[in-house]
């Protein structure tokens, strides 16, 4: 597979992504933020699973890795406010963190 082609798939599995969120968001957030937030959104939410480490660490008995969803928006609000991205509520980050972990559980990737 090209470079190319991974690119395509990246931005069509970001998509998925995103209709999910929006979707997994309460009413009054579904059109808060537009998709060039979401997209910003999830780099975040890669770069602070890369960066941290958390990935690498211990798993449960399932084989799953605890993910403190607080540190993720955390690095989020900080992050966006550093980037002059804006000041987000860490309550309204935190259902698009958690929407990205419902994504990524109807994919078999996080329980």
């Amino acid at each position: 597979m090209s470079l190319e082609d991974d690119f395509l798939l990246s931005d069509a599995d970001d998509e998925k992504t995103i209709e999910f969120i929006r979707n997994y968001l309460p009413q009054e957030l579904k059109d808060k933020f537009t998709d060039d937030e979401f997209y910003y959104f999830l780099d975040l939410i890669e770069e602070f699973y890369v960066e941290s480490g958390v990935l690498d660490g211990d798993v449960d008995e399932d084989g799953y890795v605890d993910i403190d969803l607080d540190k993720v928006v955390a690095y989020i609000v900080k992050e966006a406010k550093k980037d002059d991205m804006g000041e987000y509520d860490p309550e309204e980050i935190l259902f698009v963190v958690q929407g990205e972990l419902e994504y990524g559980s109807t994919l078999g990737q996080v329980d």
